[in-house]
């Protein structure tokens, strides 16, 4: 039997869940989102055409989830991507040097990470 405040308790019940529904137990089941803040090589760069290759040639597991333009200055943009992966070792450096290797891709920057449960403002 166990008392209140045991922790070995949790692991033994049959469903333990979170309030997403997922089995907690289960480490794949979480999934990040992470916010980048995605600069231009040059004020050149076609910020269309380098959305589409961030939607088609991130890692299959990974996905662009959504993405806006944001103004710097002068007319040029930058992207914002909102990015879903595996909270797994090494995932988030797969996703950076992903986007890295995009033509058009100067610098990124990492805005935020969080569970994919909780919404960023």
């Amino acid at each position: 039997m166990f008392s209140f405040g045991d922790v070995r308790a949790v692991g033994n019940l049959p469903e333990c869940t979170n309030a997403l529904g997922a089995d907690s137990r289960d480490p794949k089941m979480t999934r990040l989102l992470a916010r980048i803040r995605i600069l231009p090589a040059d004020a050149e760069s076609n910020l269309d055409v380098v959305i589409q290759t961030l939607k088609n040639k991130v890692p299959k597991d990974m996905e662009l989830k959504s993405h806006i333009k944001e103004p710097i200055a002068f007319g040029l943009n930058a992207i914002i991507g909102d990015f879903l992966l595996e909270d797994a070792e090494g995932e988030m450096n797969r996703l950076e040097d992903a986007v890295r290797n995009i033509e058009g891709v100067g610098e990124i920057e990492v805005i935020n990470i969080s569970r994919h449960s909780v919404k960023i403002k």
